[in-house]
């Protein structure tokens, strides 16, 4: 199924973007997070899984799963951090 050429004009020139403004919380949320490095979030994540297994080597399970349930949601919130900083509501507003 080919694309509309208006969906298409509207995303390369940035019209989408505009006519889809973001709430006050989402525009202070992504201005506190574009100032953190995305490698963080990954960093984090790493961090989440070697202290998971520093708990299971040490017979804390129950503390271990769940220090290691944490490695996704911190892979996320990177995700989250690179697309505001690529396609996110701050390139209209640093114009």
């Amino acid at each position: 199924m080919a694309t509309p050429i208006s969906s298409v004009e509207n995303r390369s020139t940035g019209q989408e973007a505009q006519s889809h403004s973001e709430g006050s919380v989402a525009l202070s949320i992504e201005e506190q997070t574009a100032k953190l490095p995305s490698d963080t979030f990954l960093w984090a994540a790493v961090g989440s899984m070697v202290v998971s297994a520093l708990l299971q080597f040490s017979d804390k399970k129950e503390a271990s799963l769940f220090v290691g349930q944490w490695a996704a949601p911190f892979l996320l919130f990177g995700v989250y951090n690179k697309l505001v900083k690529v396609a996110g509501s701050d390139r209209l507003h640093a114009q």
